[in-house]
C-alpha cells in the first residue's frame, strides 16, 4: 500500500525524491504517514483539501479491495 500512495503522489509533486511514507500498524487498521517537501505540501493538499480527500478516497478504496482499513495522514 505504501508503493500505491507513493505512485499517486509522485505525479503531483515537483520533488518526488522527497516523498516519505511511514506505515504504522494499529489494532484494526493501518495508518500511512505521508511526508513531502515543504514546497509541495500545497499541491498534495489542494484547494480546500480536495486533493488530500481524493488521495484518501483512492487509498480507502484500494484497502477495501485488499480487505483492510487504512488511514492516510499528511504530515508537515
Amino acid at each position: 500500500m505504501e508503493e500505491m500512495l507513493k505512485t499517486i503522489v509522485k505525479y503531483l509533486v515537483d520533488n518526488p525524491d522527497a516523498i516519505e511514507v511511514t506505515k504504522r500498524q494499529e489494532e484494526k487498521s493501518t495508518t500511512l504517514e505521508l511526508r513531502v517537501a515543504g514546497e509541495d505540501m500545497g499541491k498534495v493538499i489542494g484547494k480546500q483539501g480536495k486533493m488530500a480527500k481524493a488521495i484518501r478516497t483512492l487509498m480507502k478504496a484500494y484497502a477495501t479491495k485488499e480487505g483492510t482499513k487504512i488511514n492516510v495522514d499528511i504530515m508537515d
